[in-house]
């Protein structure tokens, strides 16, 4: 039975703090950022726009598929379902504009069936995109938040706690634990939860997405609990780490919490996109790579999908083996 609570604050394992930073702090940051953006940071090169295949996507209902549209946001198909994650077509995040565009532009999308949050800073759920994705589409939220997007239009809406599972379809989705924080105005910090997800189907990959996270000891719970064939993790906005680390992990940490879960592969999302932080994206695929060669991690365990670009799976030798999409 699913837990009713009233304005519960919601916190992380071990009583983990996040963004509890004071002034001096903030203010050391400001200043570091203003000597960081004076000596010209370069974004020039970002994460590159292949064309989707569209017609693929489009009418695929039998195809575990995997397609990145840029930062959290991607379309995953498994048994017959469109699940998209954490919705931000948003062409600017504050004052900052988009790096690059979406890899698949919302009026080509397919009508969504699932859509997952996984907690609720504009950088993962802005209700403009989710207004107009198209479909039918059944939302899973954090706990704490229904009422909001209830308030908002969006009835068909289901809340869960850590742990818990939802059935749509062929899938079991359950919401797991991740380290972070939220908040949408100055009064609702931490009113509602945050965390990942992992998707089940009955047949084809089972797929983690984690989300927002610092690194914690439970990404070793969740692999404990599941059998993970991907696992989408976060890599960018951890620069500067003394601030940024309890709540975004760094690339050797991402690549850590992939061991943790043990995980056939790892596709890199939260970077590229948006800047967030003082990284950019070249710093931190330079620094996944080190860490891979450092870590003796297989290359082809890694799969650095481009916006657009669709990972398939294919029954070979090895159930649930991952392709890209060039090979189609």
């Amino acid at each position: 039975m699913r837990k009713q609570r009233f304005l519960q604050r919601f916190g992380n394992l071990d009583s983990a703090h996040v963004n509890h930073a004071p002034i001096k702090q903030v203010g050391r940051w400001s200043a570091e950022r203003l000597s960081r953006i004076r000596s010209s940071r370069d974004y020039s090169e970002c994460v590159p726009n292949v064309e989707p295949d569209l017609a693929f996507l489009q009418h695929n209902r039998s195809e575990p598929s995997v397609t990145w549209i840029g930062h959290s946001t991607f379309l995953i198909q498994l048994s017959g379902l469109n699940i998209v994650t954490d919705p931000v077509w948003a062409r600017r995040m504050a004052f900052q504009k988009r790096l690059s565009p979406p890899g698949i532009e919302l009026s080509d999308m397919p009508a969504a069936d699932v859509v997952l949050i996984s907690h609720s800073h504009y950088d993962h759920l802005h209700m403009s995109s989710l207004r107009r994705l198209r479909g039918d589409k059944k939302l899973l939220v954090p706990a704490g938040l229904r009422s909001k997007l209830f308030l908002r239009g969006f009835k068909d809406t289901v809340e869960l706690h850590w742990w818990e599972d939802e059935r749509c379809g062929g899938v079991t989705f359950s919401f797991v634990p991740a380290q972070h924080w939220t908040r949408r105005n100055p009064w609702d910090k931490n009113l509602s939860h945050w965390g990942g997800w992992v998707m089940q189907p009955d047949s084809g990959p089972t797929i983690y997405f984690a989300g927002d996270s610092g690194y914690f000891r439970g990404f070793g719970d969740i692999g404990r609990r599941f059998k993970i064939d991907v696992a989408l993790m976060p890599i960018g906005a951890y620069d500067p780490e003394w601030f940024m680390s309890a709540q975004h992990v760094s690339p050797e940490e991402a690549l850590r919490a992939f061991l943790d879960l043990k995980a056939k592969y790892f596709v890199p999302m939260h970077y590229g996109s948006f800047k967030l932080a003082d990284d950019t994206p070249k710093e931190a695929l330079d620094r996944l790579e080190a860490a891979r060669d450092r870590m003796n991690i297989p290359e082809d365990r890694l799969f650095l999908l481009q916006h657009g670009e669709t990972m398939r799976f294919h029954k070979g030798n090895d159930d649930n083996e991952a392709k890209d999409g060039s090979d189609s």
